[in-house]
């Protein structure tokens, strides 16, 4: 477990299973979690590391969103779970589903699975995979805001390409933003992609927010100037892309060009 302020803690992203970043929010009264985990284990794991540095008070667990790295582990959670409405129809649909591996295969096969996401279930459940999908308590359209003691979150649905669910967690006293994934491409089309008009709607609504970090789920904590590298990056490949008409050598020679180097696997991976 480390600490990203006074009053929140954060256990890392692992890459191995792909397990997300989770986090408590300490108030004076209640600890609010973000994310579930993606296994009771994962889960269980995190709740171990809060009893060891004293964390108490834990009373409700918000999802990011509905992907099976952050909300397979609410079961093992066991506390008030809140999401946007999204969110959970998305995990009514998975209610139905069976983990086996001919069942990943088939639903990989038809487009329904991410095959990226299929290995890291077989990979962090093993053979054993007694799978329970647990949905919200409370659901929220548009804004949530909860009093910590002391503390105030502001949970906001902004959707973009990585998941229409996708919901940030803005910790006001702390200037901290959690984000989960939403800044990530979408995975459950044929190739990763990022569209113009959802990207600059999901920063706009990003730079409403006063924060000092940043929190994407499966990376280290960025300050802000980290941070607006990348957005600017992002803002930057948005207005290339209107301009050169999906033209791609065009698109590469004139942002290598003003940023007057070549470019890092993250910018060609954007772009």
């Amino acid at each position: 477990m480390n600490q990203l302020t006074d009053r929140i803690h954060y256990l890392p992203p692992d890459p191995e299973t792909d397990r997300p970043i989770l986090s408590a929010i300490c108030g004076t009264y209640q600890t609010l979690i973000v994310d579930a985990g993606n296994s009771d284990k994962h889960a269980k794991l995190f709740l171990d590391e809060l009893n060891r540095c004293q964390v108490k008070n834990h009373h409700a667990v918000v999802l990011t969103h509905w992907h099976w790295d952050h909300s397979f582990g609410t079961n093992e959670m066991n506390k008030l779970t809140i999401a946007h409405e999204n969110t959970k129809m998305h995990l009514e649909k998975m209610m139905e589903y069976d983990w086996s591996d001919e069942a990943l295969n088939n639903r990989v096969q038809k487009g329904l699975e991410n095959p990226f996401c299929s290995e890291m279930i077989k990979k962090e459940f093993g053979t054993d995979r007694n799978i329970t999908i647990t949905l919200p308590n409370i659901t929220f359209k548009d804004k949530l805001e909860i009093d910590l003691g002391g503390i105030r979150c502001v949970v906001k649905h902004v959707g973009g390409d990585h998941s229409d669910d996708s919901s940030l967690i803005f910790v006001e006293e702390e200037k901290a933003l959690f984000l989960g994934d939403c800044l990530y491409p979408s995975i459950y089309t044929q190739q990763p992609q990022y569209r113009i008009d959802n990207v600059r709607h999901l920063l706009e609504n990003i730079e409403m927010f006063d924060a000092k970090i940043y929190v994407l789920s499966h990376e280290p904590p960025l300050s802000k100037d980290d941070f607006m590298g990348y957005i600017n990056l992002l803002n930057l490949i948005c207005d290339l892309t209107e301009k050169h008409q999906r033209n791609h050598l065009n698109l590469v020679n004139e942002l290598t060009s003003q940023l007057n180097r070549k470019l890092s696997q993250l910018e060609e991976e954007v772009v």
